[in-house]
């Protein structure tokens, strides 16, 4: 009989409220444990998501504290669950921009890894454009965790279409 994972992909609607956003999250995540969900995953930017770029400057949190984080570590712990933050702002050295850093936090609240987003996203036709580099600092390396027998890669978003990104973490 071969063990089974059960694995919860859940999509909030975030808006520019951190803690609107993360108790609604909160609630998704509950509802993905009791389902029988041993590993969560959240999408980018489930904690903020602005009108403007700049907002999720203004929500940045220092590395390892941050109500997102916090977040992050107690529903893990409290579900006894593995659960994939798909992107928090996290302060950098340049006060203009932070880094999109993809959090796993485990059963015992404790973070695994930490992922900041490599490619990032740019855009312009005509009068519509967007720049992440103008609010992101880009990260440089491949990130990969160990979780219920599995060796599992981090990506956020853009990334996915850079398979050299996955090549590397063999």
């Amino acid at each position: 009989m071969s063990a089974q994972l059960r694995v919860a992909a859940v999509q909030t609607v975030a808006g520019g409220d951190v803690a609107a956003n993360l108790a609604q999250a909160g609630d998704l995540v509950a509802a993905a444990a009791e389902a029988g969900a041993k590993l969560v995953l959240l999408p980018e930017y489930f904690g903020i998501f602005g009108a403007r770029a700049s907002d999720k400057v203004r929500a940045r949190e220092a590395d390892g504290d941050g109500p997102q984080q916090a977040f992050l570590s107690r529903a893990a712990r409290e579900h006894g669950i593995v659960l994939v933050g798909g992107s928090v702002p996290i302060a950098c050295d340049d006060p203009e921009r932070v880094r999109s850093a993809c959090l796993v936090y485990g059963q015992d609240g404790a973070r695994l890894a930490r992922y900041d987003k490599i490619h990032l996203f740019r855009f312009a036709q005509g009068d519509e454009a967007y720049d992440e580099t103008r609010t992101i600092e880009r990260g440089s390396e491949a990130v990969a965790f160990d979780a219920f027998g599995l060796s599992i890669g981090l990506s956020i978003c853009y990334d996915v279409r850079f398979p050299e990104l996955f090549r590397a973490l063999g």
